[in-house]
């Protein structure tokens, strides 16, 4: 294993990818050489990373191959099968911030505050989770390891940004229109999302839930090694910029405290709680931005059951639920490297 790899970022010209290459700057990643890769349309783009000019390259087998040791992934599934194919047979890791292989029992999906240990076993390919997902887990697993799950149910009111660059000027677009009393386009989201909010993300299922639903239940049971535990997720697209919120129900074996409940989220690795009620002090989206926690408050007794408690969390999409998480995961390799 490599202590200062090549790099690859695949997908750099994206939201995502954009922000992967600020923070390998601002965190002082290690590296040898560094590659960026896109689409065709993207190849010849020119991006800055720590006062060097970097051409953007199509994404083609045998350079990537000869380019990467450890290649950050965020351009969608059908690149994600290519670079799982590629990588085969070779000492290449890819950190893939894409759906495709999150729920293979052959890839982890990691939260380095959560389960680092599943890299042990990584055989080149590790999955970045759902955004929402990541928020989620890194406040439950300390809930967990004090008090058991039973049973969690998570409303997501989820920021434009998780769906990109088009939405993000979607959003824009319409409001200024409306300003404007003008008429909006709509092309990104099935409705206006400018002072609305859409109940749907991703396609429905039939049992009536969206695919971005499904997709917190299931990996939120990969992450924390809890196949039966009971989850639900209702998941709505808001007109926010940056930052996922969640409120979040939990069900306990025990019946702690909020007291109890409090200690053991304090001073967890990557949670920060903000909570002060008398002093109207809660988590929004307009202090998560840029930020690198997922920030917990609204922590209260569920009128519901006696073991249940509620609690918002909030959490840069961007960042902690996407390029942050693929970075911390690259530094957790790198130091077991180092061992």
């Amino acid at each position: 294993m490599w202590t200062s790899p090549k790099v690859s970022v695949v997908g750099a010209t994206g939201l995502v990818g954009r922000e992967i290459l600020r923070l390998l700057e601002s965190r002082s990643f290690s590296y040898e050489q560094l590659t960026l890769f896109a689409s065709a349309r993207s190849a010849g783009d020119e991006l800055e990373v720590r006062g060097d000019t970097l051409k953007v390259r199509e994404l083609e087998k045998e350079d990537f191959i000869a380019s990467t040791d450890l290649a950050l992934c965020s351009a969608g599934k059908k690149v994600s099968a290519l670079l799982r194919d590629w990588v085969r047979g070779t000492n290449v890791v890819v950190v893939d911030n894409s759906s495709a292989f999150r729920m293979d029992p052959e890839v982890p999906l990691v939260v380095p505050e959560v389960n680092p240990g599943d890299l042990s076993d990584h055989a080149g390919y590790i999955a970045n989770p759902n955004c929402s997902t990541i928020q989620l887990v890194v406040a439950l697993k300390p809930l967990h390891d004090a008090f058991g799950l039973r049973r969690v149910v998570v409303s997501t009111y989820q920021a434009v940004s998780g769906a990109g660059h088009k939405a993000v000027e979607e959003l824009s677009t319409q409001s200024i229109a409306l300003f404007n009393q003008r008429d909006v386009e709509v092309n990104v989201f099935p409705y206006r999302i400018a002072f609305n909010v859409i109940p749907q993300i991703g396609a429905f299922l039939p049992n009536g839930y969206t695919d971005e639903e499904i997709k917190v239940v299931n990996e939120t049971r990969k992450i924390l090694h809890l196949p039966d535990l009971p989850v639900t997720c209702t998941a709505v697209r808001v007109p926010v910029f940056a930052c996922h919120s969640e409120s979040v129900l939990v069900e306990f074996d025990a019946d702690p405290t909020m007291e109890e409940v409090r200690a053991a989220l304090e001073g967890k690795p990557g949670l920060t709680i903000v909570d002060d009620p008398a002093h109207n002090k809660y988590p929004m989206p307009l202090d998560g931005i840029e930020r690198e926690d997922v920030f917990v408050g609204r922590l209260r007794k569920d009128l519901s059951g006696p073991r249940c408690i509620s609690f918002w969390c909030v959490s840069d999409n961007l960042w902690k639920g996407a390029a942050l998480n693929a970075i911390q995961i690259a530094e957790q390799l790198r130091s077991r490297a180092y061992a």
